[in-house]
């Protein structure tokens, strides 16, 4: 999947696949008719196949995105990689402070489990405004908070 990455350069980002073929060319006809669910995904959005939403249940699509963090493309914690027109949804402000930064793996959206977008766009730029003035320590907090999410308030992606 292509991706907006640090310095708004264009990654691919490696996942099992989740959708029928060629759905990434209907995201914005997707957005344009459902809007967005709360927890910024799409509202009842139809390329996804039934196997996919088993994998996206128990995160088994994102296994592969370990190799990019091997390559460096992703740190472990930080925001996600989005697609452009995702992207292209958030302030201009957000936009240009994500892409300061590697994104990441372990999403600090589950510390706080916004269901809005203005929510979402909230923790996204309090998590980078932590990272911008302690990386090191802001990351082994939000890996240890969303571990906890995950695990105890069975947090679970749709």
């Amino acid at each position: 999947m292509r991706r907006v990455g640090k310095g708004g350069k264009i990654i691919n980002v490696y996942k099992f696949r989740t959708m029928y073929a060629y759905s990434e060319y209907l995201q914005e006809y997707i957005y344009e008719k459902n809007s967005l669910d709360t927890g910024g995904k799409f509202k009842d959005d139809f390329r996804v196949s039934r196997v996919g939403k088993l994998l996206r249940r128990y995160w088994i699509d994102e296994l592969p995105m370990i190799v990019n963090v091997l390559k460096g493309d992703l740190k472990i914690v930080g925001v996600r990689p989005l697609s452009r027109h995702y992207l292209s949804l958030y302030t201009p402000e957000l936009q240009n402070l994500r892409k300061k930064f590697k994104p990441g793996l372990i999403p600090p959206y589950y510390v706080d489990l916004p269901e809005t977008m203005e929510e979402i766009m909230d923790s996204e730029m309090r998590y980078l405004k932590a990272y911008e003035k302690h990386p090191f320590l802001t990351d082994v907090k939000y890996f240890f908070l969303v571990g906890y999410t995950i695990l105890f308030k069975k947090a679970r992606s749709k």
